[in-house]
């Protein structure tokens, strides 16, 4: 994802000849002057459509339920206010054929890239857009640790952090056997979630946990939580430290938990939602938005934080990392197209516009604004202010992995090396310590990213 990255030439939009929609040569017999008026015509036909492809905005997604109906219903809204003037189109990424054919605006989750195009492309930064088509963007109306999951160095935003989430643990209610309705559904610490995770499985529950988004959750923020710093900077370098204490634990536990089948792997991305909406599995820890789409589909969960080690020194439950889906900004697209996408990023940020959105897809709410807007609309005071405090926290002394090359690369060898946790002798120990290595070495790091690209 990192700036110096190339990707295949785009294939150029080609412009439709007038067909029958326009005219039909049975019907039009072309002679003298019709002939010269349907040459006028036919430049003046052609010169329309050049103009309204030049000023269509493809927006690729992969959302469904409640969040994609409410992404359409603001595309229409958007796109009736500018009547005339061009239009936004939604694309599923699922279900796009040319994927090498890159849109202007993609919702994802940098994880999902190689999903979303078969490639990693480079991005343009959100608040160059803005800043080149007249659309000023103020990285300061920002929550502090929304900004940070997009920020650059200098602080900018590289994309607009629309569907962020918290690290969270689900339990499906319905999976709790009556027996053992008495334990506790609100672990706080991974002692507690293994004592559970015994109970179902004592009690006939095939899959008792199982997790999102792996590297993000039990690698990034169980090294915030518990105070390790993954990300070293040193003037304009950086590297990555994912074999800290803490984390070689963490692993360890996990995979005592996998063979003692507490703990199912289905993948390291969002494989895992799935089975748990279907009832697969009693508990997930993931993305917070998790629970919405777990209400819509009738499920009775319940919604905890992401649970910590309350023996190690200084550790913060609740100081956990937002990230997820943003909306990244794709180059070479014509100006008047970029400058639709600033005006579209724009309207995406109005309050009620963020209300709606927030409500429907489970994201937080990237503002100030848009969660006064919430609290207005009726939000649990409580939720409300559990939200606004860990989302206002200074980034004064942010140590998160930045979004980019080196956060790539670190995701794509941890993938690699749990894969062996799980079904080789490898330590939680010696995978970490390879991952951190294959994670800050170049060489290394292409390799790996083609060997996703092969899996994918």
């Amino acid at each position: 994802m990192g700036s110096k990255q190339q990707y295949a030439p785009r294939q150029q939009a080609t412009i439709p000849l007038a067909t029958s929609r326009f005219y039909s040569t049975e019907e039009v017999k072309l002679t003298g002057i019709n002939k010269y008026f349907s040459g006028v015509l036919g430049f003046f036909v052609l010169s329309f459509s050049a103009h309204a492809s030049a000023q269509e905005v493809a927006l690729r997604h992969a959302l469904d339920g409640k969040a994609q109906d409410a992404l359409a219903t603001l595309v229409l809204r958007f796109n009736d206010s500018v009547k005339g003037h061009g239009r936004v189109v939604l694309q599923d990424a699922r279900s796009f054929d040319n994927k090498h054919t890159l849109p202007l605006l993609a919702l994802l989750n940098a994880d999902d890239s190689v999903n979303f195009f078969n490639a990693r492309p480079a991005f343009m930064p959100l608040h160059k857009l803005m800043r080149d088509y007249g659309q000023p963007l103020n990285p300061d109306i920002f929550y502090p640790q929304i900004l940070d999951a997009v920020a650059d160095s200098t602080g900018q935003p590289q994309a607009l952090p629309m569907g962020m989430s918290l690290p969270v643990l689900l339990i499906n209610r319905k999976q709790v056997p009556s027996a053992a309705k008495t334990i506790d559904l609100a672990p706080r610490t991974w002692h507690d979630v293994q004592n559970l995770a015994g109970t179902l499985s004592d009690h006939g529950v095939k899959c008792p946990l199982t997790s999102s988004r792996f590297a993000w959750v039990h690698l990034e923020n169980i090294a915030s939580q518990h105070g390790e710093q993954m990300d070293i900077r040193t003037g304009r370098s950086e590297k990555v430290k994912a074999n800290n204490l803490m984390n070689v634990k963490h692993l360890a536990l996990l995979a005592s938990w996998e063979k003692s089948r507490y703990f199912e792997y289905f993948g390291p991305d969002a494989e895992a939602n799935q089975r748990f909406l279907q009832g697969e599995c009693a508990m997930i820890t993931g993305e917070s938005s998790l629970y919405v789409a777990a209400r819509a589909a009738g499920m009775d969960v319940s919604i905890a934080p992401l649970p910590f080690y309350e023996d190690a020194y200084g550790a913060q439950r609740d100081k956990v990392l937002p990230d997820g889906a943003a909306l990244w900004v794709l180059p070479g697209q014509p100006k008047a197209a970029n400058a639709l996408a600033a005006r579209f990023v724009s309207y995406l940020l109005q309050p009620d516009v963020q209300k709606e959105w927030v409500r429907a897809s489970g994201s937080l709410p990237m503002t100030p604004e848009a969660l006064n807007a919430l609290r207005e609309s009726g939000m649990p005071a409580a939720l409300a202010d559990a939200a606004e405090r860990r989302l206002a926290a200074s980034r004064g002394d942010s140590t998160r992995m930045r979004p980019g090359t080196l956060r790539d690369h670190l995701h794509l060898a941890l993938n690699e090396q749990v894969a062996l946790v799980w079904s080789t002798p490898l330590s939680a120990k010696q995978a970490l310590d390879t991952t951190t290595l294959r994670a800050n070495s170049p060489v290394s790091s292409k390799s790996t990213t083609k060997a996703a690209r092969r899996r994918k």
